[in-house]
């Protein structure tokens, strides 16, 4: 432990989900120096305080350094900017409200901020994520799972405060929890500072999920659109961010609607061939995620639905992507 631990607070956007209780004990009984502040910010559209109850009793000594703010739906990066413009410590941790910090995490972050260089604008932990020991993960397993080695991620990120005011906080134009963690990152090192891992470690369980969850993913890809438009088509490699399968997914959702049209138009063996490259592809892909998971009867078929139903889900929210943010210019910086 460092001899003058640096000053830092905690800002945890919510929408007061039954992890959040967890998450709270975990900071509250964490070794080391104590936040200086801790702000939850509410981003539920109609927010029950009642429900805060339980959560907030669990921080014990640290309750009377909380504030509970609200920021209205507007999604993650709205509420942490929100949290953001409430903190006075040179530092602020972002955390989300389903991970789990580590025993020593208070004491292992005073080190990763005192062993910061000056041009080191934010410090990110060490993310863990639990898998089934007995059988092999499912395909949302997997997904949760490569957020152990993602970049940037603001599951457990650190920044200096004045930097991250610096250059505008969080893009809220990003209303889901993707992509606005990498578009902040890339902003940050092109001002000129660096971005390194800390030593600190905090869990992030996989959160119980229904099987459409992976359907419902495919929203990222107007992020995606954004991402392009913001930082040009080669951000992928300077994000080092996987960069899926969109193009398969554009190719197989043409074939598909190539066969459509093609069998409107009473044209069958080109309809039967374009309808043989979307059965192809679309094996394919239902394949890639069976063949690693457990196999059991519940996820082949998850698997085999939402493989139909994803390529054409990701072609549309690409193309409204490009669409919506076919204007999009930086995000706006506060007056420096």
């Amino acid at each position: 432990m460092t001899t003058t631990a640096t000053a830092y607070a905690v800002v945890i956007p919510t929408l007061v989900r039954d992890t959040l209780a967890d998450c709270l004990a975990a900071l509250a009984a964490a070794d080391g120096p104590a936040p200086a502040e801790i702000v939850l910010v509410d981003d539920r559209p109609e927010p029950d305080e009642a429900a805060l109850a339980h959560p907030l009793s669990v921080l014990g000594r640290l309750r009377a350094r909380t504030t509970v703010l609200r920021a209205g739906g507007l999604g993650p990066a709205a509420a942490r900017n929100r949290g953001l413009r409430a903190v006075t410590s040179p530092w602020v941790v972002f955390l989300d409200d389903d991970v789990q910090v580590g025993p020593h995490w208070s004491e292992q972050l005073s080190q990763d901020l005192a062993e910061a260089s000056p041009d080191t604008a934010a410090v990110q932990g060490v993310i863990t994520v639990p898998l089934p020991g007995e059988r092999r993960p499912t395909d949302w397993e997997r997904g949760t799972a490569g957020l152990a080695t993602a970049h940037w991620i603001t599951a457990d990120m650190a920044f200096r405060t004045d930097v991250l005011t610096y250059v505008g906080g969080f893009d809220e134009r990003f209303r889901r929890a993707f992509r606005e963690d990498a578009d902040l990152a890339l902003r940050v090192l092109d001002a000129g500072w660096g971005v390194r891992r800390g030593r600190r470690t905090t869990r992030h369980p996989v959160r119980p999920a229904d099987r459409w969850v992976s359907l419902r993913a495919q929203r990222g890809n107007a992020d995606d659109a954004l991402m392009v438009r913001l930082h040009g088509p080669g951000w992928w490699t300077r994000a080092a961010a996987p960069r899926g399968r969109i193009r398969r997914h554009l190719a197989v959702t043409a074939a598909g609607v190539t066969a459509g049209a093609l069998a409107a138009a009473g044209r069958r063996g080109p309809a039967l061939a374009a309808g043989l490259l979307w059965a192809a592809g679309t094996a394919e892909f239902a394949w890639a995620r069976i063949a690693p998971g457990p196999r059991t009867r519940h996820e082949v078929g998850t698997m085999l639905a939402t493989s139909v139903l994803i390529p054409p889900a990701a072609t549309w929210h690409r193309l409204t992507g490009l669409w919506r943010h076919r204007a999009a210019g930086p995000w706006p910086q506060e007056a420096r």
